[in-house]
């Protein structure tokens, strides 16, 4: 495993990758193609996604290998001594730019706790990484219990995001940093920090594990 830690926007928010994170992609897609096809997403994930658990053998097996592996890089990173382990799915972005929700074609937030902490593994080659992002008209980076009402007000009063998603800074919103995709590159990053996926207008969209774009996604909560 090769780690390197960024600091990105005025907040100086950590964004950890960990290169060859698992050194094993084709028995982790292999474990995720077993349990496809996946269902549609709920929330605003633009996609389908499976949600894993105990009983669903190697898959949940590498998602437990996963964080035990990064979980020394959390620690450092974020200031923490433990986590609990809140949710792993496999994942796959399928909507076309076209079809996307208003709410779906901006940054978003996973949570307003800074302890709520992402783990995205990029499980193909595909160049959709991810990108962070502040909102200009209040300049947040990072949304908690205090501006939540503040960044929320601000997006409505900005009205509907361009067509597509975003992959770059626009009117509303600024590009603070991105990490590539790369298979076997893990990223972990806070979830109250705002963050999208870099999805090419020319992206494959197959809802197939191995043909998709297949990521790992996992969220812990820091003790």
């Amino acid at each position: 495993m090769t780690p390197s830690l960024l600091r990105v926007g005025h907040s100086r928010s950590p964004v950890v990758i960990v290169d060859d994170a698992s050194g094993d992609v084709d028995r982790i897609v292999a474990s995720a193609a077993a349990l496809a096809p996946f269902p549609v997403a709920g929330g605003h994930y633009p996609g389908v996604r499976r949600v894993l658990g105990t009983g669903d053998g190697a898959a949940y097996d590498y998602a437990a290998a996963l964080l035990d592996r990064v979980a020394p890089f959390i620690g450092g990173a974020f200031d923490v001594d433990g986590f609990d382990w809140i949710e792993a799915s496999f994942s796959i972005v399928t909507a076309a730019p076209a079809a996307l929700t208003p709410v779906q074609r901006a940054p978003h937030f996973d949570a307003t706790d800074e302890g709520y902490i992402a783990v995205l593994h990029y499980l193909t080659d595909q160049p959709a990484g991810t990108a962070f992002y502040r909102q200009r008209a209040t300049g947040i980076e990072r949304v908690d219990a205090g501006n939540c009402a503040a960044f929320v007000a601000a997006a409505r009063d900005q009205g509907a995001a361009p067509a597509g998603y975003i992959t770059a800074s626009n009117a509303a919103f600024e590009q603070i940093g991105r990490v590539e995709a790369r298979r076997d590159r893990v990223v972990i990053y806070q979830g109250c920090l705002l963050h999208s996926g870099i999805i090419p207008d020319d992206l494959p969209l197959s809802a197939d594990p191995r043909q998709g774009r297949l990521t790992a996604n996992l969220f812990v909560q820091a003790q």
